[in-house]
């Protein structure tokens, strides 16, 4: 009896964390999306500082002042010989994931973002020559498939945004391969991430947003009508944007790594809908077809990467980036790293 009991309680826990998890994501990503389009503020660098400021303070309280985490120490030469540069491709990462917000629809800058899988088993054998059971690279097919199927037949294309929604996958995928070397020996949770990584973020960014988009901002002041509701709406997504974070922890460790991969790919799909619902940006058949395609093959990729994982001790694997490290950087775009 105790046991069925605590069956059900943990598949209740699992769903609790799952569907927060989406609420948080979907909800930063409708908002910022709110925030370019229907705001009209069109400042992308200037709202990831935002999120930077507000996560910097979340993980303070969290920390500091709440203690719901332990602070993992890192000494001060670690913090500039390996939080600093991860924390560069971190801010860089957001950006792009704002920028492609800014140009292009929720539904393609998402399926786009799903690229992310193949960009980092490419790199990966480029840069440090791992070699991958052929599976992994059948499972790339549909992604890449998806992609292309999906970018053709885009009807709200704009290159800028697709450029920064590709670069994104690829600062992504660059993230997690550092992550493995300069963060060896740290066990990091998201919260502890955020804690060292925001604040260095929030310097890199903030003067390239003063000096780039100040002077835009300072006109959006003197002729938006309604300045008060829009701010709260700004700086609601940066505090949205941390509470992401923390449920990303939650749901990490209420979850397999197998249900997590499908409940990240059903998350894209949800996105994709709740977006098409508020904004509705034109979608074409073959558009739809390429982003379930695309979502599948993801969904298709994890599974492979799990088997092969579960192989005996002693079978040649391929290699692959521990579950706990791939979720070292949670960003609001992303799907395994969503977003500060």
């Amino acid at each position: 009896m105790e046991d069925g009991v605590l069956c059900q309680w943990s598949v209740f826990r699992s769903l609790l964390a799952i569907v927060q998890w989406w609420v948080f994501n979907v909800t930063v990503i409708i908002m910022n999306k709110w925030i370019f389009q229907k705001l009209d503020f069109k400042f992308p660098l200037t709202v990831s500082c935002v999120h930077f400021i507000c996560s910097s303070i979340g993980a303070y309280v969290v920390i500091k002042v709440l203690k719901l985490k332990p602070l993992i120490v890192v000494d001060a030469e670690d913090r500039w010989r390996r939080i600093f540069p991860m924390s560069f491709v971190f801010c860089i990462n957001i950006v792009l994931g704002n920028v492609s917000l800014r140009y292009i629809p929720v539904s393609f800058m998402q399926t786009i973002k799903s690229f992310t899988p193949a960009t980092t088993v490419v790199l990966q054998w480029l840069v440090w020559r791992k070699y991958f059971d052929w599976r992994i690279w059948a499972s790339l097919v549909p992604i890449v498939g998806g992609i292309l199927l999906t970018s053709i037949t885009e009807l709200s294309f704009n290159m800028l945004g697709f450029c920064a929604a590709l670069f994104g996958c690829l600062a992504t995928s660059t993230k997690t391969i550092l992550a493995e070397s300069l963060l060896h020996g740290y066990k990091f949770d998201s919260i502890n991430t955020v804690y060292y990584m925001a604040p260095f973020a929030t310097m890199i960014l903030a003067v390239p947003a003063i000096l780039l988009e100040g002077p835009g901002v300072l006109l959006w002041f003197q002729t938006h009508t309604t300045i008060i509701p829009a701010l709260i709406i700004i700086f609601s997504s940066g505090v949205l944007a941390f509470c992401l974070n923390f449920s990303i922890f939650y749901v990490i460790h209420s979850t397999t790594a197998v249900t997590f991969n499908v409940a990240g790919n059903l998350k894209v799909a949800v996105a994709v809908m709740v977006s098409w619902l508020i904004f509705r940006n034109p979608i074409a058949g073959l558009n739809a077809v390429g982003c379930a395609i695309t979502l599948l093959g993801c969904t298709f990729y994890g599974y492979v990467r799990h088997m092969l994982s579960q192989q005996p001790p002693g079978t040649p694997r391929t290699p692959r980036t521990p579950r706990n490290r791939m979720e070292l950087l949670p960003l609001v775009n992303d799907k395994v790293d969503d977003k500060v």
